[in-house]
């Protein structure tokens, strides 16, 4: 499972002109699940997401997590994180796990993450989204689990 983590100041996703889900401080989440995913790599993965420590303490120092700066999480979708580009210039995504599949890994993430955090939005999983952030610092770490 992949995800790529950006600090935000704020962060929203809409669909349609209409806005699903926002943020303000805290991570923007765009989350990949691949082919061998399971939901327990999902769980690895998010409890790795709410203890890393991207955020300033009062120092200035990356030394706080999401949880102890009480920042939102915007998990958002992503299956082009699964992108193979080292044949030609049209990636494939044969990675990423089959629609059904991904679905089920995505929903099962915000379900666990609205459970162990008190502020998380989403997008809509497969929807053609438009992602309007402020990136914070620019702080952008990528992150992949493997079952």
């Amino acid at each position: 499972m992949k995800a790529l983590l950006q600090r935000v100041r704020q962060a929203r996703v809409d669909i349609n002109g209409e806005t699903m889900g926002a943020i303000g401080p805290g991570l923007l989440v765009l989350l990949c699940a691949e082919v061998g995913d399971t939901p327990a790599v999902a769980d690895r993965l998010l409890a790795k997401i709410l203890k890393l420590r991207i955020f300033a303490d009062e120092a200035g120092k990356m030394n706080r997590s999401v949880q102890d700066v009480g920042g939102g999480l915007l998990v958002v979708s992503q299956f082009t994180l699964a992108a193979d580009t080292r044949g030609g210039n049209r990636p494939s995504f044969t990675g990423a796990a089959p629609p059904a599949e991904g679905q089920r890994l995505y929903d099962h993430f915000v379900a666990a993450a609205r459970a162990a955090h008190p502020q998380v939005a989403t997008g809509r999983f497969g929807a053609d989204m438009q992602v309007h952030l402020v990136n914070d610092g620019p702080v952008t770490i990528p992150i992949e689990l493997r079952p």
